[in-house]
């Protein structure tokens, strides 16, 4: 039924109380985030950096996937081209290698050729075929690609077969079983309707980018698994097809009635709560369920968003990270399927009034069993200053410890101000202590390794049989902690598919796991500090 990896693990120092973080690129990785910024403040060179953590040789230690955009000239003739036959502005793969450092093997994994007509963007993991092997879903501003892992280091586009192209922009992507029949399906969202001849430049005197609103909304998409390695897009039938200008997307069971919900960010706009009907199909409630603005009817610049239990109650939350001035929106679940806006009542007001937030994600970064809150920050115009001089372009990022509900500033290990974007989360030296990895323009990326404290930790490994193989859109509940197992959410990225839980002072855990299949599994007294791979019992 379960068994303890084969993966080394740092026993946990009795001294330390509080993590410290140790911020520096890893070895090996040379990877720069190109955006190419113009004088004609083209959108797309602002918007991108997705990251991705996976284990995508299943050796298990987490590998590192990086999104990049592509050359952009102030001319931009048609044929659209951003040089991405060009190194420096291909999207990487570095395999972790048993020292902590890192190896490109972009090129000998077949992942060099991001197609020349395409400005990327985000990135989203998952089996979606169930070998056993993770799979690499690119979002661009042209054409997404989706690359099949063939379990020899290799992967093979396979994006006409699959169907799973899109067009126009695409940004955030997450991999989510929405009707529970073991197959991973799909969802895409798209920014706005845009092309080079119809940019505009916004700002007078102060050439900026100009705001959303000057471009018109365009629709998101949802991909329906068919289990043969194709999909369907099912979009205006699962009734998901409102036309909005999204940027971030989550999945989590938000009533608790078995099947994934999804939640959109949504951009100066009313954000979008997908309730999921249970047969195939979605209701929009934001607005109904008190999601869709703040407590006086504003609506947030969202970017990126977290869908998770922040107060342990076992119902989950949302969290939008926006632009400065409008402070991150937290939305508790009252239960009912009825939310209220508690961003000042947290603290989390008080700590992002000045902040412009993009990839983020609530983690239990110093085990004690309560989530908190690590945002990557930056400004969305890179002259934001000569505008309003009181806001910076470049920020540094955010860590908000969670006290029983409230949040408090921490110290992630650096005050240098970034233009950050995106942030994929993961235990990366199974230690038992959650990691960040921060992209930002112009910048190698970031790795924030925790190092931990004295609290005991227990992170599961999931693996479905008659649910699908990754184990996504199962509900676990450990000592009282509740997570629900998803790669997806932050801003562009892809977090560790493994289920990670701080233990505080308790040496044991009772684990409970309700998978998408229905089945119900409890394991009693589970020691801590172990990663554990946990296999879906065929039957209950």
């Amino acid at each position: 039924m379960f068994r303890k990896l084969l993966i080394p693990v740092l026993l946990l120092s009795p001294a330390l109380s509080v993590p410290t973080f140790e911020v520096s690129t890893p070895k090996g990785i040379d990877f720069v985030l190109e955006h190419s910024p113009t004088p004609k403040k083209y959108l797309i060179e602002t918007m991108g950096g997705g990251v991705a953590f996976l284990d995508y040789n299943n050796d298990g230690l987490l590998d590192v996937f990086f999104v990049n955009g592509g050359k952009i000239t102030p001319a931009m003739p048609l044929p659209l081209s951003f040089d991405r036959n060009n190194p420096k502005y291909w999207n990487r793969l570095y395999r972790q290698n048993k020292d902590g450092s890192f190896t490109d093997v972009t090129e000998a994994a077949g992942l060099s050729k991001a197609g020349d007509g395409n400005y990327g963007m985000g990135v989203a993991v998952g089996d979606y075929d169930n070998d056993g092997y993770a799979d690499i879903y690119v979002t661009s501003y042209g054409r997404n690609i989706l690359y099949h892992n063939n379990g020899n280091g290799t992967f093979t586009d396979v994006t006409a077969k699959a169907g799973v192209e899109a067009g126009g922009w695409s940004e955030s992507a997450g991999w989510v079983d929405y009707d529970n029949d073991g197959h991973l399906d799909l969802f895409v969202t798209r920014y706005m309707e845009w092309d080079p001849a119809h940019n505009k430049d916004c700002g007078g005197y102060f050439h900026t980018y100009c705001p959303p609103a000057e471009y018109p909304m365009t629709t998101n998409i949802l991909y329906h698994n068919n289990g043969d390695g194709t999909f369907t897009d099912v979009s205006k039938a699962s009734g998901i097809s409102k036309k909005s200008r999204s940027l971030g997307v989550a999945f989590n069971d938000y009533d608790n009635d078995g099947y994934a919900d999804i939640m959109v960010a949504n951009d100066a706009l009313q954000e979008f709560l997908f309730h999921n009907n249970g047969n195939g199909t979605f209701t929009e409630v934001a607005l109904d369920a008190g999601v869709g603005f703040t407590d006086n009817g504003s609506p947030v610049s969202g970017m990126g968003v977290d869908f998770r239990d922040y107060d342990n109650d076992g119902l989950a939350d949302v969290v939008i990270t926006d632009l400065a001035r409008q402070v991150y929106a937290l939305f508790h679940n009252d239960g009912n399927g009825m939310f209220s806006y508690r961003s000042m009542e947290t603290g989390l007001g008080v700590l992002t009034a000045g902040s412009s937030g993009w990839g983020m994600r609530l983690e239990d970064f110093d085990n004690d069993g309560w989530k908190d809150l690590f945002v990557v920050q930056s400004h969305v115009m890179d002259n934001v200053e000569q505008v309003t001089p009181s806001i910076h372009y470049l920020q540094p990022p955010l860590l908000a410890f969670n006290r029983q509900g409230r949040f408090e500033a921490g110290d992630p290990g650096t005050t240098r101000p970034v233009a950050g974007r995106g942030a994929a989360f993961g235990d990366v030296n199974n230690d038992g202590w959650m990691d960040v990895m921060e992209t930002a323009f112009d910048e190698r990326p970031l790795l924030f390794k925790n190092r931990g404290g004295s609290a005991h930790w227990l992170t599961l490994a999931l693996r479905g049989t008659k649910s699908n193989r990754d184990g996504y859109g199962a509900r676990v509940r450990v000592n009282g902690q509740s997570q629900y197992a998803n790669a997806g959410g932050s801003y562009l990225s892809s977090s560790d598919k493994r289920v990670h839980f701080g233990l505080g002072g308790a040496k044991t855990a009772d684990v409970e796991i309700l998978w998408p299949s229905g089945i119900h599994q409890a394991l009693k007294g589970v020691q801590a500090d172990q990663i554990l791979e946990v296999r879906e019992p065929e039957k209950p």
